[in-house]
């Protein structure tokens, strides 16, 4: 089947041929009848020759070129889509103008997917680097402090007692990130299995605040429970997931707490048959811009005020699959400068 370009080369060449043959014939005609030059000039004899052999001529193949055309826009054009495997699954289109808006649906649905694939590259690209950096911190400290001790530092008692105890110090931060990666890692791939009962998340809060008295204690936080009656807060859920939940975002508080006058204040709630548990600090607060990525594993809002703060920069990340585990959200709320506020809900347990 010929092309379009095709047609339009033999109309091109048809144009070319019906000026030859109106020429010649004008000048065949002119020696055969030898009729006057006047008349041959005429505007008479000039239209006519226009008329039967250019005229005439272009009209026919005008009009054969359209039919052919027409007929062409309604062939069957299946072959085209042995070309484009994806387009018209279900025979649907049947002319250009179908075909043209199939293919516009699809190069949006390809434009999106890569802007999909772009976007997960460069988020895998950060992620790698951010692990990169959190291995290398700890181990680069004890490599640095093994080689102190190796050149001679062991021999001194004071040196070695407090290198060793970095050292461990170090261990014990490649131990969280190691350990954090791995619960990450099985939280995202749906491999934890929750043990669901009823506990009370309130004698659970004070627990979580006994282990991290010393660590508020040391950054002059004061942790308080505001509803502090001794009557149970009952809710079902796995009690060692909402611990490390409850734990994540006290840490986070404390480290994010403001100087003088830091609290970090843990209530409850009761709100359609769901206890909402709130954490809430009066610290340095998150910018907009940063609150839709700071669940993101090791994303860092002040990168060098976290690292001196130790952890595997993936507390955050951790709270969001453990409570998407249990059916349930993350929620924040910040104003910058003045508090942060964490949020989740559990169900209610008689």
């Amino acid at each position: 089947m010929a092309t379009p370009h095709r047609w339009f080369n033999s109309f091109l060449y048809a144009l070319i041929g019906g000026v030859i043959i109106w020429l010649t014939s004008w000048g065949l005609t002119a020696l055969l009848l030898n009729r006057d030059i006047d008349y041959w000039i005429s505007a008479e004899f000039i239209w006519t020759g226009l008329l039967v052999a250019f005229l005439i001529p272009s009209a026919v193949i005008f009009t054969l070129l359209a039919i052919a055309f027409k007929s062409f826009s309604k062939l069957n054009i299946s072959h085209l889509y042995n070309l484009v495997p994806d387009l018209n699954p279900l025979n649907t289109a049947k002319d250009f103008e179908s075909l043209s808006e199939q293919i516009s649906s699809l190069t949006d649905v390809k434009t999106k997917e890569i802007d999909l694939l772009t976007e997960r590259e460069n988020y895998r690209r950060e992620f790698l680097g951010n692990v990169s950096h959190e291995l290398k911190t700890p181990l680069f400290s004890i490599q640095g402090y093994l080689l102190t001790l190796i050149e001679g530092g062991i021999d001194d008692e004071s040196i070695r007692d407090k290198y060793l105890n970095r050292i461990n110090k170090s261990v014990e931060r490649l131990t969280y990130i190691v350990k954090d990666l791995d619960m990450i890692t099985e939280l995202e791939s749906g491999s934890v299995k929750l043990e669901q009962k009823t506990f009370n998340i309130l004698a659970l809060t004070r627990e979580v605040f006994d282990l991290l008295e010393i660590k508020a204690q040391n950054n002059d936080v004061i942790l308080k429970i505001e509803n502090p009656l001794d009557v149970p807060v009952r809710v079902m859920g796995d009690i060692e997931k909402i611990e490390q939940v409850l734990t994540n975002l006290v840490v986070n508080a404390i480290n994010h707490s403001a100087k003088e006058g830091a609290e970090v204040i843990v209530s409850f709630q009761t709100q359609s048959g769901k206890i909402k548990t709130i954490v809430k600090d009066n610290g340095i607060g998150i910018k907009p811009d940063h609150l839709e990525r700071i669940f993101e594993r090791f994303y860092r809002i002040d990168k060098s005020r976290s690292r001196t703060h130790g952890g595997s920069g993936l507390g955050l990340s951790i709270v969001k699959h453990i409570l998407e585990a249990h059916g349930e959200k993350i929620y924040v709320k910040s104003t910058y400068k003045e508090g942060t506020e964490f949020y989740f809900f559990l169900n209610k347990s008689n």
